[in-house]
């Protein structure tokens, strides 16, 4: 028996003394309840989907096996390799082997007492993945009995002053938002088609880039990222207010970081590992988020550390200026000019103070709209209104000098319990730029246009 908490990770636990010849059964059960010290907390503006939401499986391994590993491109502009690989009960000595029979490269390591091999090859004439040519290589891993492959693509990512750059280039993110929200049925996303759906419509976009909030993704998600040539900012459920001070609070957090990065470190498309969403500027969380920040370092020295903040208004200055930005190599920050505030002409002036010489993401902006609904562009919840939106949101985030990316609030429609609007949300959050039926509203074309087009943004 073995219990897990957190709804957004994946885990594993041994069953071997329960196992036994002949028929067995497996037994899961599944509480989705809130809590109050837990992460996410109680207030999220998602739907808290119950039940199991993925996929469940039963695995037989030798007694020595491989259950982390860790294959990626150094740094630099070379074809070299590096990396490591775990396996759990090894006896001392034991030799790990990797290689890409494509390339025909191939190491060999001896595991440590802790059962870790390093190794570090080169791998002459490798095709670097990247949204425009996203190759993947099968990778083998052995070790005594037991043997692993997988489909891997091999880039860098790295920040220079206020640049991003991908496999040594500078790159604008042309990006989305994303939740986990299965399309057309709603529920959890879980499927290789409900991925594919998704990215598909984000790929019509001419996105290079998505944010996936606000908590991990079913993988499903990203094998079809990797495949399809999509970058991906994979975010932590820490979300909103939660207990900054309680320290099983932080261990809670730190878990599930520990499993989303030992479960997705593997995927290429995953560019940025992000902390939080919408944190409030305290101390307590500060400290914190710069836990996470650090241990997330740890773990995964080779991408970028973010996280979507808050941000200040001057009159019309917005001023990002929060102190986690110190622990953090890209910014985020999300506003939502014309929507919660002021109108989508304030844009025109709104002007922009950024105290961190970094990349910035427009993590959010946006505006609801009820597809089908039409009126001129002051009648809120209209396709109108959120067009004008976006029109008034492009040109304003063209005037910031660092702006290296952006995400707006959100690819599709998806249901919130905090969102009851009679005739308009009624339980959905309506910024999608596609309807949870999968209509595409007006805004839709206006930000496919600004991406075809490179009328946004510059790398």
């Amino acid at each position: 028996m073995c219990e897990h908490e957190g709804g957004f990770t994946s885990f594993n636990c041994d069953a071997t003394s329960a196992v036994h010849k002949g028929n067995n059964v497996v037994v899961a059960a599944v509480d989705n309840a809130r809590l109050l010290d837990g992460i996410p907390t109680l207030k999220t503006d998602w739907w808290n989907y119950g039940g199991l939401t993925r996929s469940v499986s039963l695995l037989e391994v030798p007694e020595a096996f491989i259950d982390q590993y860790d294959v990626h491109l150094a740094r630099g502009e070379g074809c070299e390799i590096e990396g490591w690989a775990h396996v759990a009960g090894a006896q001392p000595g034991i030799s790990v082997t990797v290689e890409i029979p494509e390339l025909a490269a191939t190491t060999s390591a001896i595991a440590a007492g802790d059962g870790r091999a390093v190794f570090h090859f080169s791998a002459p004439g490798l095709e670097r993945w990247s949204p425009d040519t996203p190759k993947l290589y099968k990778v083998q891993i052995h070790a005594g009995q037991d043997r692993i492959e997988d489909l891997i693509g091999f880039r860098t990512i790295e920040t220079r002053g206020t640049q991003i750059l991908l496999n040594g280039r500078p790159i604008f993110l042309r990006g989305i938002s994303v939740h986990g929200e299965a399309p057309y049925r709603t529920g959890r996303a879980n499927t290789d088609r409900d991925a594919e759906t998704l990215l598909g419509w984000a790929k019509e976009l001419r996105v290079n880039f998505v944010r996936l909030a606000h908590y991990p993704h079913d993988e499903s998600m990203l094998r079809a990222a990797d495949r399809m040539g999509v970058l991906v900012w994979s975010e932590s459920p820490v979300y909103w207010a939660i207990q900054w001070e309680n320290p099983k609070v932080l261990a809670k957090a730190m878990q599930q970081l520990d499993e989303e990065i030992d479960t997705l470190r593997n995927h290429a498309a995953i560019i940025l590992w992000s902390m939080a969403n919408e944190t409030p500027n305290d101390d307590l969380r500060t400290h914190f988020i710069e836990s996470l920040a650090g241990r997330a370092r740890e773990l995964d020295p080779t991408r970028l550390i973010t996280a979507a903040l808050l941000v200040r208004s001057d009159g019309h200055t917005k001023i990002v200026d929060d102190p986690l930005g110190k622990a953090l190599d890209v910014i985020g920050a999300n506003e939502y000019v014309g929507w919660y505030e002021q109108t989508p002409e304030d844009a025109d002036i709104t002007e922009w103070r950024i105290d961190y010489n970094k990349p910035l993401i427009m993590s959010e902006f946006g505006g609801g709209a009820k597809a089908g609904l039409h009126g001129n562009s002051n009648d809120r919840w209209t396709e109108e209104y959120q067009t004008s939106i976006y029109r008034h949101q492009l040109q304003m985030l063209n005037r910031i000098p660092q702006l290296r990316g952006m995400s707006p609030w959100i690819l599709v429609d998806f249901r919130s319990p905090l969102r009851n609007l009679q005739g308009i949300q009624d339980g959905f959050n309506r910024k999608g730029l596609i309807s949870d039926s999968g209509q595409k509203k007006q805004a839709f074309f206006v930000l496919q246009t600004a991406y075809t087009e490179h009328l946004v943004g510059k790398p």
